[in-house]
């Protein structure tokens, strides 16, 4: 096992579930911090060495704050058939329901759901016991993106599945209620890995990069790089029918595995952003997710922030890389999803060789200056999740969520800091009663939508 960097140091997975209460507080929590920070990862049970970083069973981890105080911190495994060793391909093709459900966790409609790409949604409770597949009352009958869009502006949630294999693409749109209102198949799509992708006002924005599927990849994520594989992005018009009118627009080669916006200027023009690797980055956080020599010291190598601009009247994509941070993870305040953002928040890796510390990375796109919480060596905090103030409208007026995983006292803390200050102290620090592994993606669950 220790030769697989996802098994060791802040990614080790923990060895069982536990619940914990009254967790102390440094500083003094927001009153209005009323909910569950929840957060997944991957967490193979003990004694299963998966072949892939993605394919370790998913483990939710929770921290409930209430009215001033942390009431518990709690981690279940997200209990799926796949956790129980049930195969996902069968003679009759995937079972859905053999989910990892270890990439994200979200609430819509009332309910949390664990995400994996490649399968249902699984329900849990707010106690983060699981509940089940769900399929949104049988009208999901494909896969589900691990990233969906929720658009501020209705409470629509906007998701995709994509495949290998025909329908490579199919884009889905949920009522706030949870009723699936649309579904369609998107044409002109092909197998390449599609993970996240964006919304604005008036448009769906897909990104097919230089990875696509290769059934001669063995380690049961069979995607691999490939020159001949067009990078392009896809803008389809939102609404009825607007899959018929896609259009597809090529970029220079490269893979963007997250989003951190898009949005439509004032020239009418389609701005998206978020990081990408090419080849050689690609290829070393590859062989890091399975294990394999010439790998990045860290799960991503060579990701830098980029903008694409989309001139739709002209035919034309701008590309500009726009910082040189080793970058991923970025995020945003999500009453912004869609609409343009001043500020962009992300996760700063130690370089290639693990040379240089993690740090939280704020963006100031008005004015072009980033501002920076570097931690000490042996820290690694998680994607940032903003929070709004209460009773606040200003863009950056809230709160920053992170928990840190620290090596050197074999420990983590969740930390609430200040969203317009990185270089604040934090608001107030929770101890937490464990290390917590490093883990991929979360939300901020108030407690009024459970």
């Amino acid at each position: 096992m220790a030769s697989k960097p996802y098994l060791t140091g802040h990614y080790a997975p923990v060895a069982d579930e536990i619940t914990a209460t009254e967790l102390i507080v440094e500083g003094n929590l927001p009153p209005e911090l009323n909910g569950r920070l929840i957060r997944n990862s991957h967490n193979p049970k003990p004694g299963i060495t998966p072949s892939h970083w993605f394919k370790g069973s998913g483990m939710v981890h929770g921290i409930r704050l209430n009215e001033g105080s942390a009431e518990w911190y709690r981690n279940r495994w997200v209990h799926t058939p796949a956790l129980d060793g049930a195969p996902y391909m069968t003679d009759r093709g995937p079972d859905l329901t053999v989910s990892t459900a270890g990439t994200h966790v979200i609430e819509h409609a009332g309910r949390l759901l664990a995400l994996s790409e490649a399968a249902l949604p699984f329900e849990l409770t707010a106690d983060l016991e699981t509940v089940g597949a769900y399929d949104f009352g049988g009208k999901l009958t494909s896969a589900m993106t691990a990233h969906p869009k929720a658009d501020p502006s209705n409470g629509e949630l906007h998701f995709f599945a994509s495949s290998p294999f025909p329908p490579f693409l199919i884009h889905h749109v949920a009522s706030p209620d949870g009723q699936v209102l649309d579904s369609q198949e998107v044409p002109g799509a092909s197998a390449a890995l599609k993970h996240d992708f964006a919304i604005t006002e008036h448009y769906v924005i897909f990104l097919e990069g230089s990875v696509t599927f290769d059934p001669a990849e063995h380690s049961g994520i069979p995607y691999s790089w490939s020159d001949a594989q067009a990078s392009r992005i896809g803008v389809m018009p939102r609404g009825m029918g607007g899959a018929a009118q896609i259009r597809w627009f090529e970029i220079g080669q490269g893979y963007g595995m997250h989003f951190a916006n898009a949005y439509e200027d004032a020239f009418g023009r389609i701005v998206v952003e978020g990081p990408t690797v090419g080849r050689e980055g690609w290829q070393r956080s590859w062989n890091w997710w399975v294990g394999a020599p010439d790998r990045g010291a860290e799960p991503n190598s060579g990701s830098r922030s980029r903008r694409w601009t989309l001139d739709l009247a002209a035919g034309v994509v701008k590309e500009e890389q726009t910082d040189d941070l080793t970058v991923e993870f970025p995020t945003i305040n999500d009453d912004f999803t869609g609409r343009e953002h001043r500020y962009q928040y992300a996760l700063s890796f130690p370089d290639d060789l693990g040379i240089g510390n993690h740090t939280l990375v704020k963006y100031d796109r008005t004015t072009g200056s980033r501002q920076l919480l570097p931690f000490a060596t042996g820290q690694l905090p998680s994607e940032a999740v903003f929070v709004q103030a209460e009773g606040t409208t200003a863009e950056d007026s809230g709160y920053l969520l992170t928990v840190v995983s620290d090596l050197n006292a074999d420990a983590s803390t969740m930390l609430v800091l200040d969203a317009s200050d990185l270089t604040v102290p934090p608001v107030a620090t929770i101890h937490l009663p464990r290390r917590v592994p490093a883990m991929i993606h979360g939300s901020w669950i108030p407690d009024l939508t459970l």
